[in-house]
């Protein structure tokens, strides 16, 4: 179960961030009302939600899952692989302080973006990629070591255009993996119950379990049928907005 989930209102520079999708510039009255939508859902589930202040001077903080990585047990602040969003490991660093006891920190010449980090239960799959290296990745995985969880590495440089890791996966616990058709045969995933997302429908590929739910974006009924049918309870919510700036579900809110 999670206790915290922390999240960052969207800045009115929000469409001025980085993106390589073609679907238009995001409406900022609807990106504001489904991020409050986001929030809420998760507050429904029992969590709590830290709702930290707009960054007008970084336009992508709202996806502050890629400026750290957390456990109930510590934190690690990243470096993240798009030079400008750097600065926002600043801002997210004070906002943790609080919860956390131990601080680790991703250091030059590594990079690491949070959106290639999946936890799943004790162990964490790392994803290389363009935003994040392989100097990155074993830093995380010492840091992991020390605190007794374990990991890998999954290259996904050529895993059809994917930008981080968890754009086409999502751990939903009980031993389930929901993957992108590209990483559905990789040797990691072996031991997992595994749920392929359609081949149209990859943007759904980035769901996310909060607590009992597991969280969709709207538009891709054929993925919701499928984790419905594999037993578990699903909320959809409309990320319209985040998709044009290459964002989902995760990307939102750090849990622990």
């Amino acid at each position: 179960m999670f206790t915290y989930a922390l999240t960052r209102l969207p800045a009115k520079t929000y469409p001025e961030g980085i993106t390589t999708a073609d679907l238009g510039k995001p409406n900022m009255d609807l990106t504001i009302q489904q991020h409050q939508a986001y929030c809420q859902a998760l507050s429904e589930t029992g969590g709590h939600v830290i709702s930290l202040p707009a960054a007008p001077d970084f336009p992508d903080s709202v996806f502050v899952e890629d400026a750290a990585v957390v456990t109930k047990d510590f934190a690690v602040i990243t470096r993240p692989g798009a030079e400008s969003r750097r600065g926002e490991i600043q801002l997210i660093e004070p906002a943790l302080q609080p919860y956390f006891d131990q601080i680790f920190h991703i250091t030059a010449p590594g990079t690491l973006d949070g959106g290639d980090i999946c936890q799943a239960e004790k162990h964490f799959f790392i994803g290389i990629s363009e935003r994040t290296n392989p100097e990155g990745a074993k830093q995380l995985a010492n840091i992991l070591q020390q605190n007794n969880y374990t990991s890998s590495e999954v290259n996904i440089q050529s895993a059809g255009g994917l930008l981080h890791l968890k754009s086409g996966l999502a751990y939903l616990g009980e031993n389930t993996m929901l993957l992108d058709e590209h990483l559905a045969e990789h040797p990691s995933f072996s031991q997992y119950r595994k749920l392929i997302v359609p081949s149209n429908e990859t943007y759904a590929g980035n769901c996310l379990r909060f607590n009992d739910v597991v969280f969709a974006p709207k538009g891709f009924p054929k993925t919701e049928n499928i984790i419905r049918q594999a037993g578990f309870k699903i909320v959809v919510l409309d990320t319209s907005e985040y998709r044009k700036m290459d964002g989902g579900l995760s990307c939102l809110s750090l849990r622990w």
